[in-house]
Order: structure tokens, then C-alpha cells, then sequence
């Protein structure tokens, strides 16, 4: 029985059933098998295989043994609602698989089933190998695209592993912060650590390096609540790196969405039990982990990538393809293919792995990377898709933090404010009216105003509350805060593109002087514009998030797309920190947590409770804003004051009922500037608590000020002051 090729008529031999009473692979029967759960899954005694594929005419489950990969193929003989599986008496942990697709090869009609190509199983939850990109990777003929190449990939492609996930966790808790309280520390597992002097050599660049007491030390003594990592998905290194002879350090090509990266585990660990180890570690020092997840596109390309997995078990069910030409391939992502979320089995797919990553690696939360394409049903992004519903009523993963980057490359893609209710969101608002205050672009107030008191205008009108907006001025995606102060232009050479890839529009600002410089005025002022930031930041309501590297004065000089730099460029440099600006940082989380009136979990409302506003904005002039003041595009100087006795009553976390009021004095002038002090009423006496242009200022220091005094602001710098006034209650 043979089943046809398309394509030019090929055909290939429809796999056979094993005898039952003969040795396969060590064991001397195939049983039935169940199709659920998917994936190979050990019960102590044998694994069951089970894998979905709606066009296969025929599948094959290929065992591999020995480092020659011996190979042994079994008939999938039972199919149920398109699952093909099978039961594997004697066949445990350790044991290397992939499978073969027997069906269709007609790329015109969007079908692409070529059996010379080893298949990673989907729900594979190890994965042994990589890529060698090899001609027979690709299940095309390199030389014409709609015929299929019949050389056999086994020898260059990853292998699934079944794993036994007898993990034992002791007492391992999620610290579950809450999100308002919450300090997220965006990094990434081998550039943190490869180089951190602490870390044994073996470890360095592992989930054991972050599990390291040296690396936690770090991060607890710091402040952060919540380290959110770079891929850690199984991922591939792209053909056109590896022709360059670089790499794919972020790790946004993603192969197998259950699998731990595995060259993140130090030698001779299992991946999964290395991550666990790495979280559980993480959870006893109260610090969660958040992971930044890739479910809008995987590691195959478009039309000409390789066939590693989804496209040859059933390119239809897992690609969004164009409607009237399926041969090729809708693209949301600018990375060759988007999933098909209006599959089934897909949002299957993509459930399972979240729930797999909460339940089973105790996980705290997810970053969605390009979320819009996420919810996609036909064309637009649709804030009711099937995967936003289906998230929100999981008993599981509605309790997790769910953090979308909202937007993608289509267009409509932009949803900054757009998700619906228990999601927060990467607020690309905030970045850049932050980024244009303080190199003094004229703009409005008004929305300076916003961002910095949680973006209400964003995501107050669903109920959802200033912890909805995720405040960042730097991420993994362009400058790091020493180069967004350093550079008026990006510096991508090494990346092998003429500088063509990369945010050419990064609102930065060199101070004078493009890169590293010895001019002490201007390395001054840098210094300065950093503290100002960071504080701006660590001082906004909302959850802030820091880029891990920013707060020890980390450079990639001015490459602001280091996706490809697995290397110096990237990884922390552990023995050049800023001890000053280290410093400020964790003085500045330590005020925020100290005091709850930085990080309410309600919207400020302007109202008059007690005699006081809420909150109020002031001219430097000590009047408060007029209407007229917002609109003003030169106005580059303004201060907030924030009323502490205005808090709602304690939750269960315990927060008090009354705080110390403040008022922040932010100017981005680049003159000195004499301000009036709010008269009495707002505050009769008030203390400098932090002062960006003299960073080792304290209360210690007796800098006490009353209402209606005049103080010297310098140009360009952020003030602190506490008021010394009995709480109101």
C-alpha cells in the first residue's frame, strides 16, 4: 500500500505493523496506547506515545540508541480524533525519540508531510541535540521548492528524551507577591552569569549560575521581587547566524515549547531538574520567576525554512497561512510564520505548556512576546480571541501574573492599553515620554503626568488598576541605560547587517560626545541622567521593570539589537560595577517598598480628603498646575506631591493604613532653577530624602526646608522630599 506524494507524483511506502511478537526495541509488544495526555509520558513501567496530526496518512514513532543513533521505527497503528499513539512496555526515562509523517507534499496547497524528515515532537519535555543545518534539514529541495528532498535528516536534527519528572520540590512555595509590590528584573541565564567571579566555572552560564548563592545575594540585596527571563525554551540557532559564525543569544526561535533550554544546564544535569533547582532556589530567597515566552512564531521561517517539526506533522493545523496562496505564510511576527491560534490544537498545544510551566516547573508568571498575534483570530487583534478567553477562565493560569508585550509587526498591531482585565502590559508609552523628559524634547506635560501616575488614561476605564501598566525605560530590546545616555546613534556592526537592524529612532542622547569619553562634565551629567531615570522610574506608580545589568552600569557600546551577540557585548561584566550608581538603586527600591504611597493599588483621583489632595502638581513657581500649564511643550520642569494618608484600608499583605507624604521635583532643564516650595497647607516642613545631583545625600544630612522656601534645583536632576508633618488621619 503506498500512499501518494504530490509534487510530481512521488511516492513513498505507507509504514507496516510490527509483528507484535517481534523484538521491538527491547520489549516484545506495541500495546494500544491512549491519545491523551500528548507528548511521551512514563507511568513507572512503560511510556505511552501519543502525537496530533490531521493530515498524515501514516506516522512513525522512530527510538534512537547509541551515539551512532541507531534507529527503530514503529507504526503508529491507532488513531483517534487525528492522535496517533501507542504504548511502549520497558521503554523509560532517558530513551531518545522523533517521529516520521507519512501524507501529502503539495506546498501549493499548503501540505509539506515529507517522511525523510525526523520530527521533535511538540510535547517533547527534554531535548537532546541541535541543529547542524544540514541540506537534508530542510524537507524542500534547496534548488526547486516544490519538490521534496529525500535526504534523511535523522543525524541533524534534536531527538525528544522521555523524562521521568519525579522532581522533588520539599517545601517549595511561590512567594506570590502582589503585583503592585512587585520589581521586576528583566535578564537572561547565560549573560548573567558567564562571567560573575562568585560562580564556579561548571555553573557559569546555567540555571545553577542564577541559582547561585552569589547571584541571589545580588538580587535580594538589590531589591527585586521577581527576576523575568529571556527564552528558555528549547531554541534553535538560526541558518543565517550560524553562516556568520554567530549565534541566537536571546533565544526568540523557538523549537519545543515544554522543554528547558538545554545548554542551560551544567554538565551531566538532567534540564528539567536544573530548572527546578534554579527556582525553587529563587523561591526561598522570595524572589519569583516570571518567564518570557514565544508562542506567536517557532524556529521553521517561512516558505524556504526547515523542517524540524510543526510544518512536516501538519503545516496547515500549526501555520497561518495566506488564504488564496497557501504556499506561503501570514507573518505578524517579521519572523517568517505565525502559529495558527485558531486551531485547536494549537491553543492545545500552547495551554498545555503554560500549565505544564506553573504546575510542573512552578513558574510565577509569563511574558507573552508579541502578544497581539496572540489574539488574532481572522486578521485584527481582537481583544475577545479564543486565547484571551481560554486564559482567563483557567483556574490555573488566571492566577499567575500575565504580562503581554502588546504588539506585533501587522498592522493594528499596537494594543499599548488594549488587553483585557488581570493582564499587565509592557508600556512602550511610558519608555519614551520618560526617555524624551529627560533629554529635554519639548512635549506635553500632560502626558509626562500620565505615565508617571500609572497611565490611567491607558487602563483605568476596565477596572483594571495602575499594576496593569509595566514602567520600563530600558529592556533586553536596544540601549542599555549607560548607552541610551551615551549614544545618539546605534552601533550594530558586528552584527554582520550594515547596522540595517535595530531602532534607528531611540530618543537617546550623548550628552555632547558619541561613546565613551574622558570629558569629566560630560561623564558627570551622564551619571546624572542615569540616576534621574532610574529614580523617575523606581517612583512612578505601576510595577517598574530593570534591565538586569543597568543598576551595575552594563554597556553593549551602542549595540542596540545584541539578539546575535553571544559574547562579551552582552554578558554582565562582574568586575566593572558602579558601586555609586549600585547604590542609588537599591536606596531607590528600598524607599518604594518602604513606603506604600509609591505603589498604590488604586488609581490617585485628585480629590480633597482630609483638607489635602490626593495628589497635585506644582510649578516651579510653588503654584499648582493650571490647565493651561499641561499644554505647555517648553515646560520642562514640575513637581508632584503625593499624599501617604489618603491609603485605603490594609490588605491581607499588611500594608499600613497611613504613610509619609512626598513631593518629587523633577526637572529636566538645562538650567539651575530657584523652586518655591508648595505653601503651608500641602506640607509645613519637608526633609531632602534623595538628590540625584549629589547621590550620597541622605536624611542623615538634616536638609530640612519649610513651606514656601525657595530651593536651588540644578539643571537636569530629581529631588526627593518627605514631609515632617504628623500623618493625617
Amino acid at each position: 500500500m503506498s500512499s501518494e506524494i504530490g509534487g510530481g507524483g512521488q511516492t513513498c511506502p505507507m509504514p507496516t505493523s510490527p509483528d507484535p511478537t517481534t523484538p521491538v526495541h527491547g520489549v516484545r509488544r506495541v500495546w494500544t496506547g491512549e491519545p491523551h495526555p500528548l507528548g511521551a509520558r512514563h507511568d513507572g513501567t512503560g511510556t505511552n506515545f501519543a502525537i496530533f496530526s490531521g493530515v498524515a496518512d501514516g506516522v512513525e514513532l522512530c527510538l534512537f540508541d547509541g551515539p551512532e543513533r541507531e534507529e527503530t521505527r514503529i507504526a503508529l497503528t491507532e488513531v483517534d480524533g487525528h492522535i496517533w499513539h501507542a504504548y511502549l512496555p520497558g521503554v523509560g526515562p532517558g530513551q531518545r525519540y522523533g517521529y516520521r509523517v507519512h501524507g501529502p507534499w503539495d506546498p501549493s496547497s499548503g501540505k509539506r508531510c515529507n517522511a525523510s524528515k525526523l520530527l521533535l515532537d511538540p510535547y517533547a519535555r527534554s531535548v537532546e541535540g541541535t541543529v547542524d543545518w544540514n541540506p537534508a534539514c530542510f524537507g524542500h529541495d534547496l534548488d526547486d521548492p516544490d519538490r521534496p528532498d529525500t535526504h534523511d535528516s535523522a543525524a541533524h536534527v534534536p531527538l525528544g528524551v522521555v523524562t521521568s519528572d519525579t522532581f522533588d520540590w520539599g517545601d517549595d512555595r511561590p512567594p506570590r507577591v502582589p503585583m503592585h509590590r512587585s520589581v521586576i528584573y528583566e535578564t537572561h541565564v547565560r549573560g548573567m552569569t558567564l562571567r560573575h567571579p562568585a560562580v564556579p566555572e561548571h555553573l557559569r552560564g546555567t540555571y545553577g549560575g542564577i541559582a547561585h548563592p552569589a547571584v541571589i545575594e545580588h538580587l535580594v540585596a538589590l531589591g527585586i521581587t521577581a527576576v523575568e527571563l529571556m527564552p528558555v525554551h528549547q531554541f534553535v540557532h538560526d541558518h543565517h547566524l550560524t553562516e556568520r559564525g554567530l549565534r541566537n543569544y536571546w533565544g526568540y526561535n523557538t523549537l519545543a515549547y515544554l522543554s528547558p533550554h538545554a545548554a542551560y544546564a551544567a554538565e551531566g544535569e538532567a534540564p528539567g531538574d536544573a530548572f527546578r533547582s534554579m527556582v525553587a532556589a529563587l523561591h526561598s530567597a522570595g524572589i519569583e520567576v516570571i518567564l518570557d515566552v514565544v508562542y506567536n512564531h517557532t524556529a521553521e521561517g517561512n516558505h524556504l525554512g526547515p523542517t524540524f517539526s510543526f510544518r512536516g506533522l501538519d503545516n496547515e493545523a500549526y501555520y497561518r497561512l495566506v488564504d488564496d496562496d497557501p504556499r506561503h505564510y501570514l507573518d505578524f511576527t517579521g519572523c517568517g510564520n505565525t502559529l495558527n491560534m485558531r486551531h485547536p490544537h494549537v491553543l492545545q498545544l500552547i495551554m498545555d505548556s503554560l500549565r505544564h510551566w506553573v504546575t510542573e516547573m512552578h513558574v510565577d508568571g509569563f511574558r507573552f512576546d508579541l502578544a497581539s498575534a496572540l489574539a488574532r483570530e481572522l486578521y485584527e487583534v481582537d481583544r475577545l480571541s479564543t486565547f484571551l478567553d481560554i486564559v482567563h477562565q483557567d483556574p490555573v493560569l488566571s492566577q499567575v501574573k500575565l504580562i503581554a508585550e502588546p504588539w506585533d509587526v501587522g498592522e493594528g498591531g499596537y494594543q499599548v492599553g488594549g488587553f483585557p482585565p488581570k493582564w499587565s502590559e509592557w508600556n512602550a508609552d511610558y519608555r519614551d515620554t520618560m526617555r524624551d523628559f529627560w533629554r529635554g524634547e519639548h512635549a506635553r506635560l500632560a502626558d509626562f503626568g500620565q505615565r508617571f501616575t500609572g497611565s490611567s488614561d491607558l487602563y483605568m476605564a476596565d477596572t483594571r488598576r495602575p499594576s496593569a501598566s509595566i514602567n520600563f525605560i530600558t529592556c533586553h530590546d536596544g540601549f542599555t541605560l549607560v548607552d541610551l545616555v551615551s549614544h545618539d546613534r546605534k552601533h550594530n556592526e558586528a552584527n554582520g547587517e550594515e547596522s540595517r537592524d535595530g531602532e534607528n529612532h531611540n530618543r537617546s542622547w550623548n550628552h555632547g560626545h558619541e561613546g565613551p569619553t574622558d570629558d569629566a562634565a560630560i561623564t558627570a551629567l551622564r551619571d546624572r541622567q542615569r540616576r534621574n531615570m532610574m529614580a523617575t522610574l523606581l517612583l512612578s506608580q505601576g510595577v517598574p521593570m530593570i534591565l538586569g545589568g543597568d543598576e551595575i552600569g552594563r554597556t553593549q557600546g551602542g549595540n542596540n539589537n545584541t539578539y546575535c551577540q553571544d559574547n562579551e557585548t552582552s554578558w554582565f561584566d562582574w568586575s566593572d560595577i558602579d558601586r555609586t550608581f549600585l547604590e542609588w538603586c537599591r536606596r531607590l527600591i528600598a524607599l518604594r517598598e518602604a513606603h506604600p504611597v509609591f505603589r498604590r493599588r488604586r488609581w490617585f483621583k485628585g480629590q480633597r480628603i482630609r483638607g489635602v489632595d490626593d495628589m497635585a502638581w506644582f510649578r516651579p513657581d510653588g503654584d499648582e498646575m493650571g490647565e493651561s500649564d499641561w499644554e505647555q511643550g517648553f515646560a520642562q520642569s514640575v513637581a508632584v506631591f503625593m499624599n501617604g494618608s489618603t491609603l485605603r484600608a490594609p490588605d491581607r499583605y499588611g500594608e499600613p493604613v497611613f504613610d509619609d507624604s512626598f513631593l518629587v521635583v523633577l526637572s529636566a532643564s538645562d538650567t539651575d532653577i530657584d523652586w518655591t516650595l508648595p505653601a503651608e497647607g500641602w506640607g509645613n516642613r519637608w526633609i531632602v530624602t534623595l538628590d540625584s545631583a549629589e547621590p550620597d545625600v541622605d536624611e542623615e544630612n538634616d536638609r530640612v526646608l519649610s513651606a514656601g522656601a525657595t530651593l536651588r534645583v540644578p539643571s537636569r536632576s530629581l529631588l526627593v522630599l518627605r514631609s515632617l508633618d504628623p500623618q493625617r488621619r
